[in-house]
């Protein structure tokens, strides 16, 4: 009995499931085509949207107040994480608004290096509207072809040759730009620029105007001075002036214990070093005076104590650290070792500073020597006890130092921290830092940057920092900043009125 009645249930079981699947079908069938229908309103929808408001990335960057990023177009990332440096200092911005406006609208502006740069810094410190949040740079590798440079977007190159090899071109287009009217440009001949109060003043004697482009050096340029004194006669030869975009500084070896910090690898640029076997002059003439006449002397040759300092300070300092090193073998290596920097940069006690007498020069270069000679030892960065720093230069070390008021500053100079460097004339504030991750044979390069200055106030820096890699761009805290492995550092000159600026637009927020 058992068994036959469960037969019979189990077949009327089977039955209702056979029914149950055959509906689940045709809902499922009908479940389906609706979901279709659904999918397409949502598609259409979406496409409506894209095309009223744009990419929702777009409106969210824009919100959050970012820049935008830079594609990366195979192994780009030197030029892309340069061009964000560059963007953040807005004296290069405003001088490269000031030299291009010597070209007219109806010019091919395209071939233009400064045209193509400053509509690409614009875009990233958003003082350009641009629809995209990704850029595209191959332009500016285009105008370089224009000026004899093949850079290869496949080849990994350093960034530090690329900022040469613009600031160079840079300088070249200045060069062949002609300096006074062709003669076939009827419209300058017949509109010139010379009002009748500088014709009258040209009768008078004075030189004819100049125009300001012409006259001005972008801001990264700099001069060196190398200053040679005798041992012997205490002779100064003539001060030599050199040129320079950028200060590569070498990283001194390290003492156990002491951490390394900009300030140690500034003084090792600019201390003194010893050249022998040069011939003096002074020397010399002292020998003569001191014979017969018409009896021949050798030229006297001594030692000379050569003296870096910096000449002219620019308005933007790029410093690069060299972190290339050889290893016995003869095998390149990168250093790793992490240099202490700081918000702000002070160069008033790498200055030179022209003698005012000559009775005074002596007393100059001993004291020029008593603030640079105990810095190195041996090629190894020393720091000076209070007691042998000389009077007023105990902020040597400030510039790498870790102060909690530092760390905590939002954009201003912590005056009050530091009495008694409160009136630097030479202060730096630090705008962009570019990071190598890697090794000498491959890597990756990017960029911490301030976020741009909000158009009401120009002048002032913002306190928010950003970090961009390529196409990534995220917010990014000072202490992270400094605790970066620098490879370049801008800094941009502060003024007091620009401080002014800052503080104010800080108290409006």
């Amino acid at each position: 009995m058992l068994p036959g009645r469960g037969g019979g249930g189990g077949a009327e079981a089977a039955g209702a499931v056979r029914r149950l699947l055959r509906a689940g079908a045709a809902a499922r069938h009908k479940m389906l085509r609706n979901w279709g229908v659904i999918g397409g309103v949502a598609a259409a929808v979406a496409a409506g949207m894209y095309v009223l408001w744009g990419p929702i990335s777009e409106r969210k960057r824009r919100r959050r107040g970012l820049v935008p990023g830079l594609l990366n177009l195979g192994n780009t990332c030197f030029m892309n994480s340069l061009l964000q440096g560059l963007s953040s200092c807005p004296s290069f911005i405003r001088w490269l608004e000031e030299f291009t406006a010597q070209y007219k609208p109806g010019q091919d502006q395209h071939q233009y290096l400064s045209v193509t740069l400053l509509h690409l810094l614009r875009a990233l410190s958003c003082q350009e509207a641009t629809e995209d949040d990704v850029l595209d740079a191959s332009c500016l590798l285009e105008v370089l072809r224009l000026y004899r440079w093949q850079i290869s977007s496949f080849e990994e190159q350093d960034a530090h040759e690329l900022f040469h090899v613009l600031t160079s071109s840079l300088e070249d287009e200045r060069d062949r730009q002609p300096r006074v009217t062709h003669l076939f440009d009827v419209h300058s001949l017949e509109q010139p620029e010379i009002t009748q109060k500088q014709i009258s003043c040209r009768t008078r004697g004075s030189l004819p105007p100049v125009a300001h482009h012409w006259k001005s050096q972008h801001p990264f340029h700099g001069r060196l001075t190398s200053n040679m004194v005798c041992k012997h006669c205490e002779h100064q030869s003539p001060v030599r002036y050199d040129t320079f975009d950028s200060l590569s500084l070498s990283i001194p070896a390290a003492v156990w214990g002491h951490p390394m910090t900009l300030d140690h690898c500034l003084h090792h640029f600019i201390s003194s070093e010893s050249v022998k076997d040069v011939v003096c002059d002074n020397c010399t003439k002292i020998q003569a005076e001191g014979t017969l006449s018409g009896q021949s002397i050798e030229n006297q040759r001594t030692t000379f104590v050569k003296q870096l300092k910096l000449g002219k300070l620019p308005q933007c300092l790029c410093i690069h650290l060299q972190r290339l090193s050889w290893s016995n073998q003869g095998t390149p290596l990168k250093r790793h070792e992490h240099v202490q920097f700081s918000e702000f940069l002070i160069m008033d006690i790498y200055k030179y500073h022209v003698p005012v007498h000559k009775s005074g020069q002596n007393e100059l270069s001993h004291k020029s020597s008593e603030e640079t000679t105990p810095r190195t030892k041996d090629g190894r960065a020393v720091k000076p006890s209070d007691a042998e720093q000389a009077p007023g230069t105990k902020s040597l070390f400030l510039n790498g130092a870790r102060s909690s008021s530092l760390l905590m500053s939002s954009g201003a100079f912590p005056r009050a921290a530091f009495p008694e460097c409160s009136a630097p004339v030479y202060l730096y504030r630090l705008m962009a830092v570019v990071v190598h991750h890697g090794d000498m044979h491959s890597g990756h390069f990017v960029t911490y940057r301030r976020c741009p200055a909000p158009p009401r106030s120009p002048l002032a820096a913002s306190p928010q920092w950003l970090w961009v890699s390529d196409d990534t761009v995220r917010r990014a805290s000072l202490q992270e900043v400094l605790s970066a492995s620098a490879y370049l550092l801008f800094y941009e000159r502060v003024h007091s009125r620009v401080q002014h600026q800052s503080v104010e637009w800080r108290a409006q927020e």
